[in-house]
């Protein structure tokens, strides 16, 4: 594949994943901002919030397919492994930071699941299983999220180990390693929240401004 290829296909996964389908879909619905009501953020989980389950498992699904459509259109050009990791990458640094929208964006989650579940099926499988018993226990998604990215390297290696036929050599570990980091960056603010015991949790849909929460 030839360089120029290779850049585009990996700036072509980040271009999609500056299309913020929480933004579009709660500005069509509620004629609002998602980034001004409930926790702030540009997701799923807030969509649901702000303008309810429907609207949340819609965005969550596009979110999901945005991922995944970053990876398998690079793997069925048969790019190489360094290709497809940057594709996936940055297609969550799309989500997070999208050019189409001010660079002010979600943080990931959904569009990280989308693309590590393609390059890694059983780890993501191995992650979910993870990411459901910590949101059923405490009920937070964001504690949900961040301790399912901080495992799904350390997931990816022990595959290694076991022999798992998806493990594609290092650069599926510095991918979803940088993915990772991206992932608690932006949840920086949920920390801090979770510290002071004002994070919201799961079920909550009131959509206060975002000023009340801070």
């Amino acid at each position: 594949m030839s360089p120029a290829a290779a850049i585009a296909l990996v700036a072509g996964a980040y271009l999609l994943g500056s299309v913020s389908f929480s933004v579009v879909v709660v500005k069509v619905m509620q004629g609002l901002d998602v980034r001004t009501v409930g926790s702030g953020n540009a997701g799923a989980t807030n969509v649901m919030r702000a303008a309810g389950r429907k609207a949340g498992v819609a965005v969550l699904a596009l979110d999901v397919i945005k991922g995944m459509t970053a990876v398998a259109v690079p793997r069925a050009l048969d790019a190489p492994p360094a290709v497809i990791g940057g594709a996936a990458v940055a297609v969550v640094l799309g989500h997070v930071f999208p050019v189409f929208f001010g660079f002010r964006g979600g943080k990931g989650v959904a569009t990280s699941a989308g693309a590590l579940g393609t390059l890694a099926p059983a780890a993501m499988a191995a992650g979910l299983a993870v990411f459901i018993l910590v949101v059923f226990w405490k009920r937070y998604v964001s504690l949900g999220s961040m301790v399912t990215a901080v495992l799904f390297p350390l997931l990816v290696g022990l595959g290694a180990r076991l022999g798992w036929p998806e493990y594609g050599g290092p650069w599926l570990v510095l991918a979803s390693s940088a993915i990772a980091l991206l992932i608690v960056i932006k949840h920086r603010n949920n920390l801090r929240r979770l510290r002071a015991g004002t994070e919201p949790r799961l079920g909550d849909r009131r959509a206060r401004p975002v000023r009340e929460l801070r």
